[in-house]
């Protein structure tokens, strides 16, 4: 019986250290970063304004967004001069491929990957 205690608590493994406050800087960092990075696909200034030493992840996506909205503004406006009333149909299709895109935003700076956005990724570099 003795035996089968000494074995048990020999197996346990110690138990881990508290990070370090320099290692907690780090990782909220870097989570704030990726929040931010998210928030870039819905408001791209956001993190323009509210961060002032951006990493070189943030601004990936920060431009993504930025790509983003310049894109969906002058898609939007060039169908609606195109086709006028019909634009209505045509529009929900663009929308939806915008909200598309956004997701995919998302779901990269959510994974912590710098991943082009499908078709306009590569477009802009505005902002280093």
């Amino acid at each position: 019986m003795e035996n089968e205690n000494n074995t048990n608590q020999n197996t346990q493994s110690a138990p881990t250290p508290p990070p370090t406050p320099e290692a907690e800087k780090v990782t909220n960092k870097a989570d704030n970063d990726k929040n931010m990075a998210m928030i870039a696909y819905i408001l791209f200034f956001v993190p323009l304004l509210a961060v002032k030493n951006r990493s070189s992840f943030l601004n990936y996506h920060v431009n993504q967004g930025l790509g983003l909205f310049i894109v969906a503004i002058i898609g939007s406006v060039i169908l609606s001069s195109l086709f006028g009333w019909r634009f209505y149909m045509i529009s929900n299709i663009w929308n939806l491929l915008m909200i598309i895109l956004v997701i995919l935003g998302i779901i990269n700076a959510s994974k912590n990957e710098t991943k082009p956005l499908p078709v306009i990724g590569n477009w802009f570099h505005l902002i280093k």
